[in-house]
């Protein structure tokens, strides 16, 4: 086994590793003892399958109750009122800085846009002169 030199540590005897070795080895055995237990480690194959049952089947079409447009309609508005109660809504503080921020990038884009229009028509007509 490779010895480590570090800063202010001597050289490690043989008869350290051995302790060492012996200590592991207690450790390893010590864990070992718990074999009765399977351990899981998710995805790993086993060496038997589970059966379904048959209430894991899906329900076929005609099991299931039909639920009309102004059901499904009202289903959807709760859902729609669930996920706003989720949302996180920013203060008055916090909607003032982000609109004058979407703002202010507008306005850079469309100064860069409506330069380079500008600068592209006038050279097109350098290019091709002044058909008047």
């Amino acid at each position: 086994m490779a010895e480590s030199k570090r800063r202010g540590e001597e050289p490690a005897d043989d008869d350290d590793l051995d302790n060492l070795d012996e200590a592991f080895d207690d450790a390893v055995d010590d864990d070992a003892d718990d074999e009765d237990q399977p351990v899981s480690r998710g995805g790993t194959a086993t060496r038997e399958r589970r059966k379904t049952e048959p209430a894991d089947k899906p329900k076929a079409k005609k099991d299931v109750a039909r639920v009309g447009i102004f059901g499904r309609l009202v289903r959807f508005f709760r859902e729609v009122v669930a996920e706003l109660r989720k949302v996180i809504w920013p203060t008055r503080k916090e909607l003032l800085t982000y609109t004058a921020v979407v703002v202010v990038f507008v306005a850079f884009m469309l100064a860069i846009v409506a330069g380079l229009d500008y600068g592209f028509a006038k050279g097109v007509l350098f290019v091709f002169g002044n058909q008047e």
